[in-house]
């Protein structure tokens, strides 16, 4: 196990008021950094005042996009302990990503101590408020200096953290979202199921046009038949038609959101049907219009389930539970944001006290 040097700052930031968090504003004081050197392997893991990284302006991040990263939360309980939720999954699935991306893999019991670390020095930063979190950002970028295409031959492992509030401004309360049609998130046999930077500037168009119809996301359908329910922004979807949520199945093309498997998880604990298939757009309008679409609702970790109130599809504009959150849709919040903050029993094993 490689060991963790510290260097506190000698210069505390200033923390803002739980009101003022939003999503991704602020940083704490320190930051975790772990360099790969072909030949070395992974070395030099450190914990560090929170500061600007020097790349050379041909490091192939800039060029070929090699990066990936994660999200994840720590939370304050009523009993003021600090609680992970679920950072094994986390870096597990930042070793699938690093895989597809021809990254080299992390240890990923040497990260979750790294984790373990860096929030207990800056437990200060994990706010309280009903609603907060602090939110970690584990990320990998290629930092060697040529232009020439091929895997990159040093990295660094960061791991910056934000205190946060809302991901979305209107809370828990239903959102619009707007099913694309022109633009595609990712297709199957491309890095979609990888949490890459690159799925995200190429959603960016669709989801521009979105907020410019007044609309808070984007509805993805599939790259090759153009037809086929795949995600909604960076969020996994759901839909409850007639008592039975279905999700899509991963094909390749989704990512494996490790919110999406808590609440299925949850969903089965629950006695709840729960399926996961193909779900085309056109049956989520059949469902709409014979009544049967009962609840939609995204899932991801910084708004943990945003309910969808209306779904705007070529020209008619879906109405989903009169644009009120669901029974389902408000259970898997309280649920998951319950074992989240520690008060609901975590029968699943999910969470680790720091």
């Amino acid at each position: 196990m490689l060991d963790i040097t510290t260097q506190l700052t000698t210069n505390p930031k200033q923390k803002p008021a739980p009101d003022e968090l939003g999503f991704g504003h602020y940083f704490t004081d320190h930051m975790f950094i772990l360099d790969y050197t072909e030949g070395i392997g992974w070395h030099d893991g450190r914990i560090v005042p929170y500061q600007p990284i020097s790349l050379d302006p041909s490091a192939m991040i800039f060029h070929y996009g090699q990066s990936v990263f994660e999200g994840l939360k720590a939370y304050v309980t009523v009993d003021n302990e600090v609680l992970l939720f679920r950072p094994d999954q986390n870096f597990k699935r930042l070793n699938n990503s690093n895989d597809r991306l021809c990254i080299p893999k992390i240890d990923e019991e040497y990260a979750l101590e790294a984790l373990k670390q860096l929030v207990s020095i800056d437990r200060e930063w994990v706010p309280n408020a009903p609603g907060t979190s602090l939110y970690i950002r584990p990320f990998i970028i290629a930092t060697e200096a040529n232009l020439g295409v091929h895997p990159s031959n040093r990295y660094q492992f960061i791991i910056i953290m934000s205190p946060s509030g809302s991901y979305y401004k209107e809370g828990i309360n239903p959102v619009k979202i707007m099913v694309e049609q022109q633009f595609v998130r990712a297709v199957r046999g491309g890095t979609g199921a990888a949490k890459t930077g690159g799925n995200y500037a190429s959603a960016l168009k669709g989801q521009e046009i979105a907020s410019k119809e007044g609309y808070a996301q984007t509805l993805w359908l599939d790259g090759k038949e153009n037809c086929y329910v795949e995600e909604v922004g960076s969020m996994n979807i759901f839909f409850k038609i007639d008592g039975k949520v279905i999700t899509p199945a991963l094909n390749g093309s989704i990512l494996p959101g490790i919110t999406r498997d808590s609440m299925i998880q949850v969903l089965k604990s629950k006695n709840i049907p729960v399926e996961e298939r193909r779900i085309s757009i056109e049956e989520v309008v059949e469902a709409h219009n014979n009544g049967t679409l009962e609840e939609v609702f995204g899932t991801g970790t910084a708004a943990v389930i945003s309910p969808v109130g209306e779904l705007k599809y070529l020209n008619d504009k879906l109405i989903i539970n009169k644009g009120e959150i669901g029974e389902v849709s408000q259970m898997l919040y309280d649920t998951l944001t319950g074992i989240q903050n520690g008060s609901i029993e975590d029968t699943f094993g999910w969470t680790i006290r720091l």
